[in-house]
């Protein structure tokens, strides 16, 4: 193999894995926007009004509530992200009542809990 063939095969390689690099960038940060502190204050706002009943909403509230989890334990599972918890919203569950949720209901509601995960 001659030395111009081998250059051209390196550099082929080389913008294969950049785009491949820039795609996944790209795909992640679309993905995974970073919601506003607006979006925020509005899922806590409604975790206050429908989810403080049964399940701690509050990171220092962890361990008050014995039958739902509290929050801060769902937003630190190694699955939770935003696509799981849009499912979630869709998805009716035998220990919680059936939410009707409109999707930017779903939307703060997850902001909020994702801003309670640690690192």
């Amino acid at each position: 193999m001659s030395h111009n063939v081998r250059i051209s095969i390196g550099i082929a390689v080389l913008i294969a894995l950049s785009v491949l690099f820039l795609f996944s960038v790209v795909h992640t940060a679309a993905g995974a926007p970073r919601p506003d502190s607006r979006a925020i204050a509005a899922g806590h706002r409604l975790a206050q009004a429908w989810c403080q009943s049964c399940h701690a909403i509050e990171p220092h509230m962890a361990g008050f509530f014995d039958e739902a989890p509290s929050f801060q334990s769902i937003a630190d599972r190694k699955g939770t992200t935003a696509l799981s918890l849009k499912v979630f919203w869709r998805t009716s569950h035998q220990n919680m009542p059936n939410l009707v949720i409109s999707p930017e209901q779903a939307e703060v509601l997850s902001a909020y809990i994702l801003s309670l995960k640690r690192n």
